[in-house]
This record gives C-alpha cells, sequence and structure tokens, in this order.
C-alpha cells in the first residue's frame, strides 16, 4: 500500500521544514525591510507623515490582527491550501507596492501584504505540528522555526538597503515574487494536499509524543 499525503510529508519532513522556514522568512523580513527604504520613497512619493508612517508599519498592524482568524481557517480547510493561498496574495501584493504611483497605492499594497503574511506565518507552525510526529524531532524543528523568525527581523533591514542601495526602493518587494513561486511549487511538491484536520488544544500534550 502505498502512503497516504500525510506519511509522505513525514517521510518528507525535514524538506518541509525547509519550505516552511523559507515562507516564514519572507513574512518576517518585511516587516523590517523597509526601515532603510524610507527616505527613498519618500523622495519619490512624496508622502505625508502619515502616510509614511503607514506604509513603514501598516504592513505589522495588519498581520498581528488576523494570525488568529488564519490559523482557525487553516484547521479547517487545510493548512497547505491557506499558505497556498497566503503566497499568492502576498506575491500579488508585493507586485502592487513594487510599481506604487502613490502613497495611497503602496499603503494598500502593504496592507494586502500583511493578509497574505498572515495566511502564510500560522500555517508554518501547524505544519510542522503535523509532520513531526516525534516530540524531539519537533522540539528541533520548533527551535530552527523560532531563529529563522528572529533572524528575519535582523536582516530584514541589511536586505533592504542593500537591494535600495543597487536598484530601488521598489526592488524590496519585486524580489518576493520568485522566491514565493519557488515556495509555492515546494509546497505543492512536498506538503500534502490537505493536511489533517486535527482539533487540538494548545495543551501540554498537543506537543508531546
Amino acid at each position: 500500500m502505498s502512503p497516504g499525503p500525510a506519511s509522505s510529508a513525514e517521510a518528507n519532513r525535514w524538506l518541509v521544514l525547509a519550505v516552511v522556514c523559507a515562507a516564514l522568512l519572507v513574512v518576517v523580513i518585511d516587516a523590517t525591510v523597509l526601515h532603510v527604504a524610507a527616505p527613498s520613497i519618500s523622495e519619490d512619493l512624496r508622502p505625508s507623515a502619515v502616510e509614511l508612517l503607514w506604509i513603514i508599519d501598516g504592513y505589522s498592524l495588519v498581520v498581528a490582527p488576523l494570525l488568529v482568524g488564519f490559523a482557525k481557517l487553516g484547521d479547517k480547510v487545510g493548512r497547505p491550501q491557506v499558505m497556498l493561498a497566503g503566497l499568492a496574495v502576498f506575491a500579488a501584493a508585493s507586485l502592487v507596492a513594487a510599481f506604487a504611483p502613490s502613497p495611497l497605492v503602496l499603503i494598500i499594497g502593504r496592507a494586502l501584504m500583511g493578509v497574505g503574511g498572515a495566511m502564510i506565518m500560522p500555517q508554518t507552525m501547524s505544519i510542522l505540528r503535523d509532520v513531526f510526529p516525534d516530540r524531539r524531532e519537533r522540539t528541533t524543528a520548533v527551535g530552527i522555526w523560532v531563529s529563522v523568525s528572529s533572524a528575519g527581523a535582523a536582516i530584514g533591514p541589511i536586505v533592504g538597503g542593500f537591494l535600495v542601495e543597487h536598484y530601488w526602493w521598489g526592488s524590496v518587494f519585486l524580489i518576493n515574487i520568485p522566491i514565493l513561486l519557488a515556495i509555492a511549487v515546494a509546497t505543492i511538491a512536498w506538503l500534502p494536499p490537505a493536511a489533517p484536520r486535527r482539533r487540538r488544544r494548545w495543551t501540554r500534550s498537543a506537543w508531546g509524543s
């Protein structure tokens, strides 16, 4: 008998970890990537002080309140499916933001990126819980997930500074598209088509073997 989707994902669990960490890294980097691009954006689009604040921080303000709702949606309809939808939304919003002709369009693009990020981020952790049934391996995987999250926030300004210096401020968004496309292909290849729909509480037993 051939292994089911969940069994296949568990067999490729370290590849799955690489995929979800790559998706997480993109989401986290974009929370801080614009910090050094603000002068270039101000020079080009001439936003007001309030508009610039929304351009920089609107992404994080949208992500935070939507995380729980999209985590629940992933439990109901399938985590990889919600993650793929989030990748699509994030990529489309990145394209809008990259070529935004005005501060308002850039704010809208950043807000939509926040929606995509909120769809992606909780699925990355939930998928790890599904594909790492062994408690020791799951602890290692979660530790890597946390490290990637912390590293992404730290390297965001470095990535943004490099791109703005060598290209233009829109490149900090445009670079997301090929990366997200690669992640989407890997998600389809290595993650199960439908995640197990487990009603599990966030307790010690949920993390145990």
